[in-house]
């Protein structure tokens, strides 16, 4: 296998698209595929926590993979819908048993993905020695030939690898050259690419700290594993693209998107009501990747239901969503209109009618 030699660009952390029977919409998946493949992304992000991985049994976790790969590259050597260009695959192959990873990743590799992507091990919450020694470190010792990629979301699994522990694994592993950074601290980051040195990618994890990452000489992230390119890929791919040439619009094209990028999480005050008749104010937070699937539901691209204990969202919630595509559609409609065509959808209509939106809320 030749080795992907360098991360960067828009990867797109794909959902997983499922039916009203809780079945995957493979039909539905293929044609997402498709639609991000035509828009010019740099790579696909398979069974990864935006894909709902910790709800899949291995089974289907594997067949999204060996899926992901055959969609985006039906024949290896050949062109790429006319193009010589290749998507690259870097399935999600994380789990908190490290054995579970190493099966995953085995048959990731065996598959024929570029890179495989490690989340830090959620709720066991190994330390930081032990993640590299017991976690990256085994499953990048044992699979040399294929690029390992940690994952640092510690407001998601309570956990963390280290900048210095990262930088150790880069000294151990040539095959551990990028990491996806999620938490979100950039002085953190900063640290990290004075330990791992220039030659080493950093992916944003976060869609709206994505410029800032790029455009921060102490930082340089290379590019995005995004969530937010399931429905915008072409304008998330050409704001990277456009930041890593040092062009200004990269600037413009993050200001045009914000309001997407907001959305990844929305937080809302919602009212409960209890037996009595007495009311109480809420606060809910909807995580990814419930608000990104109520976005894609809504413009009539196939999502459909995340998998308990995800579930839908409050008519407040539901109406974030649909006001930052209303944004977007108003002030830049050229960001959303490769929809149409991909998904033969009209976005105006779809965004006006209120029967497209609730019943993607709780009653």
């Amino acid at each position: 296998m030749e080795r992907l030699k360098k991360f960067e660009g828009a990867w797109t952390a794909l959902v997983t698209p499922f039916r009203e029977d809780g079945k995957i919409d493979w039909e539905g998946f293929e044609k997402n595929v498709k639609f991000q493949i035509s828009q010019g992304i740099s790579g696909l992000v398979p069974t990864g926590t935006t894909g709902e991985s910790p709800t899949l049994g291995w089974e289907e976790h594997n067949l999204f993979t060996t899926k992901t790969i055959q969609f985006a590259r039906p024949v290896r050597g050949s062109s790429l819908n006319g193009s010589s260009k290749k998507c690259y695959v870097m399935a999600g192959t994380g789990s908190n048993s490290t054995e579970e990873a190493l099966a995953g990743t085995k048959y990731a590799v065996e598959a024929g993905a570029d890179a495989v992507l490690l989340v830090d091990c959620y709720y066991n919450g190994p330390s930081s020695l032990e993640l590299r020694k017991e976690y990256h470190g085994a499953i990048a010792k044992e699979f040399p030939a294929i690029q390992v990629v940690p994952y640092i979301i510690p407001g998601r699994t309570g956990t963390s690898l280290s900048p210095e522990d990262l930088a150790i694994l880069s000294k151990e592993f040539s095959n551990v050259r990028a990491v996806k950074e999620a938490t979100g601290d950039l002085e953190r980051m900063i640290k990290e690419r004075e330990l791992v040195g220039n030659d080493f990618d950093i992916l944003s994890g976060d869609d709206e700290r994505t410029y800032e990452m790029m455009a921060r000489p102490g930082i340089r992230a290379s590019g995005v594993v995004s969530v937010i390119s399931n429905v915008v890929p072409g304008a998330v791919e050409d704001m990277v693209r456009k930041t890593l040439a040092g062009d200004a619009r990269g600037g413009d094209l993050r200001d045009a998107l914000s309001p997407l990028f907001d959305i990844v999480t929305v937080k809302v005050k919602d009212e409960r009501t209890f037996p009595d008749g007495s009311k109480a104010s809420v606060e809910d937070k909807f995580r990814n990747p419930l608000p990104v699937k109520t976005l894609m539901n809504g413009l009539g691209m196939p999502a459909g239901p995340c998998r308990r204990p995800l579930g839908k969202m409050s008519p407040q919630g539901v109406q974030v969503v649909r006001n930052a595509a209303r944004t977007v559609w108003k002030k830049n409609p050229e960001i959303l209109k490769p929809i149409e065509e991909a998904y033969g959808v009209k976005i105006a209509q779809r965004l006006e009618k209120d029967e497209y939106w609730d019943k993607l809320a709780y009653s």
